[in-house]
């Protein structure tokens, strides 16, 4: 796995002309924060050696590098999925590389059903904390101390600072946002209402199928990570209706705005 972590670094090193510390993961319907970049180089993830390619729609499949507010960063405009059918290292694969591309932050962005009573759908979700429910752990097996710990701290795994950065810009520009836990499963169902009731009575606050792996793995690394969710349905008894992927990505398009300006002050903020 070091073999090929710095195998992609190396093919990408020698196309960046710059050297950006900040990494951001795009993920359903919220591919659109590149229209807010000056992009520099764009690489098809099927063209990037050792890469996976995104199979789900609404997930483009680029590495994008450019500025966003004046700031240099590295995004996905699609990640990988367990459901997918890829195993954790694959679906952490770019995170690693990342890593050795020198990113120190990373932003994760996702769509999640919402389970707290008080949330509305198009709801923006500041991940304070994680519920890893993933059948397989991304650090499962052999440790290589060049990557990270045997076995390392997540009691900050979204970066506290980060969250009262964002909190501050959301209310300088009236941005309604809540906070809460989300609870990372293997997809690819929505959830059962019963599921919802269980996810909800272990202190989770919105449900995906994303993000922690990813989260986990920047941690391993010693990267600082902060996460945002996009609330495309509710799983709050008497609120649950039938939910599409079609109709996550349009509430995901609907919201993108904000959640965009929040990212790209953040950026700029960190």
């Amino acid at each position: 796995m070091l073999e090929k972590i710095q195998e992609t670094a190396n093919f990408l090193l020698a196309k960046m002309p710059i050297r950006p510390k900040t990494g951001i993961i795009l993920g359903t319907g919220l591919g659109n924060l590149v229209t807010q970049m000056d992009i520099e180089m764009e690489i098809p993830y099927e063209t990037i050696p050792n890469f996976p390619v995104s199979t789900v729609e609404g997930h483009k499949g680029k590495l994008i590098l450019g500025k966003l507010g004046g700031v240099e960063v590295l995004a996905m405009q699609g990640r990988f999925h367990f459901y997918e059918g890829y195993d954790m290292k694959a679906v952490t694969f770019p995170v690693r590389v990342m890593n050795a591309l020198g990113i120190r932050n990373l932003l994760v962005s996702n769509a999640a059903g919402g389970m707290h009573p008080d949330f509305e759908i198009g709801d923006l979700m500041i991940i304070t904390d994680h519920i890893n429910l993933f059948p397989e752990h991304p650090l499962r097996g052999k440790n290589f101390d060049e990557l990270g710990p045997r076995f390392p701290d997540m009691s900050e795994a979204y970066c506290k600072d980060f969250i009262a950065k964002a909190k501050q810009i959301a209310e300088r520009n009236h941005i309604k946002v809540v906070e809460g836990v989300y609870v990372g499963t293997s997809g690819p169902t929505f959830e059962t209402p019963a599921e919802y009731r269980y996810f909800r009575a272990i202190g989770g606050d919105a449900v995906g199928m994303s993000t922690v792996p990813e989260v986990i793995v920047a941690n391993h690394a010693g990267m600082k990570c902060f996460g945002i969710s996009i609330i495309t349905d509710l799983g709050v008894p008497g609120k649950i209706v039938e939910v599409t992927h079609e109709e996550v990505q349009k509430i995901g398009d609907s919201v993108q705005p904000l959640m965009t300006l929040i990212m790209k002050e953040l950026v700029k903020g960190i």
